[in-house]
């Protein structure tokens, strides 16, 4: 297999110490610019042609391509729990332990309150009071992080990577040092080393904030709280909101903007917005919290307005940071951020051409399938002689709201500021089939973003039940680079919502090439 080593010139890399030169040197003469497959007799020498530090999505995908590309790989994760800590973590990482898995078995389980108020008008005779049970949910949620955790492991040993409990740092540009449960080290040499360790959720600089949680603890809280004031205004605040308030509880949502979601096309969150307050939750715009205090009743909570509210949890939803700050980068000379993210070039390498990073540890858009997308492309690039790196274009995601929102491709706002043409806007906002037998008033929105001279559909968006499911359709569509006019052609399934993204005729709005309006929402 031929292998393009010149992709990555040394004259772009740069070292800050003489060591790190003399050792890159090597590297590059070794095995010229470290694009080579490991496993071949220039790498004898090391213990593993790969050693990562973090067992996440993305360093469990780099671990089982580049071994099934014939590399020698090692890696290491911290011990096993559901909240986790500098020192505490689990193979499968955030999304599987504590992030995206056991959220949606929330959203799923959120969902059916709505869904029983909605059956009465199908026919079904319920009771007036229907009691959930939040300790059965949890234990059901634990179990089945429990059953993913053991899955991850075992896909890293039928892979032939060898897995080590403890917490990984870089002593060298070719050697980590792991530190096992009981205090022993171990040091290891590898040709290369990937960072994949993900982020940890912050808690804002106030008084009190010692009584708040971030979403590890909410996603394992013994007690449904009865009232909950959530600070933040994006996907995980906006997803905890529509949960608890789907369980019963009273929610208030406080956010800094006009409208939550900030980077989501505005025309989408202004009906996200309207569909928590639909759903009743209070919102709280262009506010912040200043204080929490301590109560006989539960935690005050003080608004920069003034305002008192009282809560059973308090939830900061209010941005990751990298970890990074225990890997011991900066001294081995790789480059960091004012975040603490891993500086690196477009093939996910770091200026130490031995030491790569991956996922949300990088700051670049922080999705586990990206983190996924990162991975694969390293193990291509490195091991498998492709030379590939990851393409941001056109990526779906959703927010899991209820009901949730989609999107993929651009913006309004992003299609405006990235063309220099006319754009055609097309929206459609209707009730939900649904909707008109239960009597739930909350419509769905869609919208389709289009060039006016090339016709090409450059963003698509929805708001409403399934959103998810069908844009991810409408991603590939968008990836293979469909017109407007083969939306049309298409023949849609009727009855569904998903036949009105082939249904949208009329121009909602021309937005002209020298608009450039700027969101501050």
């Amino acid at each position: 297999m031929q292998t393009q080593n010149a992709v990555i010139p040394v004259t772009r890399l740069r070292f800050s110490s003489n060591c790190s030169i003399a050792m890159a040197r090597k590297m590059l003469i070794d095995g010229e610019d470290g694009l080579v497959q490991g496993g071949g007799e220039e790498a004898a020498n090391f213990d593993f042609d790969l050693f990562i530090i973090g067992a996440g999505s993305g360093g469990v995908r780099g671990a089982r391509f580049s071994s099934n590309y014939g590399a020698k790989v090692g890696i290491c994760e911290l011990p096993f729990h559901p909240v986790s800590s500098e020192t505490i973590g689990g193979v499968g990482g955030t999304c599987v332990i504590r992030g995206c898995v056991p959220k949606k078995i929330l959203v799923y389980g959120a969902s059916f309150g709505g869904d029983l108020e909605d059956a009465r008008n199908y026919g079904w005779e319920l009771n007036e009071k229907v009691d959930f049970n939040w300790k059965k949910l949890l234990q059901k949620k634990t179990d089945e992080i429990n059953r993913l955790n053991g899955i991850y492991k075992r896909l890293l040993s039928n892979a032939g990577v060898k897995l080590f409990e403890g917490e990984g740092k870089i002593v060298g540009p070719n050697e980590v040092e792991v530190t096992q449960l009981d205090g022993t080290k171990l040091s290891y040499s590898a040709k290369h080393i990937l960072i994949a360790t993900g982020s940890r959720a912050q808690r804002p600089n106030i008084p009190g904030q010692e009584l708040g949680i971030t979403s590890d603890e909410a996603l394992s809280l013994e007690e449904l709280p009865k009232r909950a004031v959530i600070l933040g205004g994006g996907y995980i605040a906006v997803e905890f909101a529509s949960i608890w308030r789907g369980m019963g509880s009273t929610v208030d949502l406080v956010f800094r903007k006009e409208l939550p979601l900030r980077g989501f096309d505005d025309e989408m969150r202004a009906v996200v917005a309207r569909n928590l307050e639909g759903r009743g939750i209070n919102l709280h715009p262009r506010t912040n919290l200043t204080q929490l205090i301590k109560t006989e009743d539960g935690i005050k909570v003080i608004t920069d307005h003034g305002e008192e509210l009282i809560a059973d949890v308090v939830l900061f939803a209010t941005g990751r940071a990298p970890n990074s700050k225990r890997l011991n980068l900066e001294a081995v000379g790789v480059e960091l951020d004012n975040t603490g993210a891993i500086k690196v070039d477009e093939y996910s390498r770091t200026r130490i051409p031995s030491i790569w990073a991956v996922g949300d540890v990088t700051n670049r858009m922080n999705l586990t399938p990206v983190a996924l997308l990162e991975a694969s492309c390293f193990a291509k690039t490195v091991f498998g002689g492709q030379t590939i790196k990851p393409d941001y274009s056109n990526i779906a995601c959703a927010v899991f709201s209820i009901p949730p929102l989609s999107v993929v491709g651009l913006s309004e706002e992003q299609a405006i500021e990235q063309t220099n043409g006319d754009l055609l806007v097309f929206t459609s906002t209707f009730n939900p089939m649904k909707n008109t037998i239960s009597g739930r008033q909350e419509k769905t929105v869609m919208k389709i973003v289009v060039d006016a001279q090339t016709d090409k559909v450059l963003g698509a968006s929805m708001c409403g039940p399934d959103a998810p499911e069908i844009i991810q359709g409408i991603a590939i569509a968008l990836k293979c680079g469909a017109t407007k006019a083969q939306f049309d052609s298409t023949v849609g399934i009727h009855p569904s919502a998903a036949e009105e993204f082939v249904t949208m005729r009329t121009v909602t709005r021309r937005v002209t090439g020298t608009a450039k309006p700027k969101t501050n929402l």
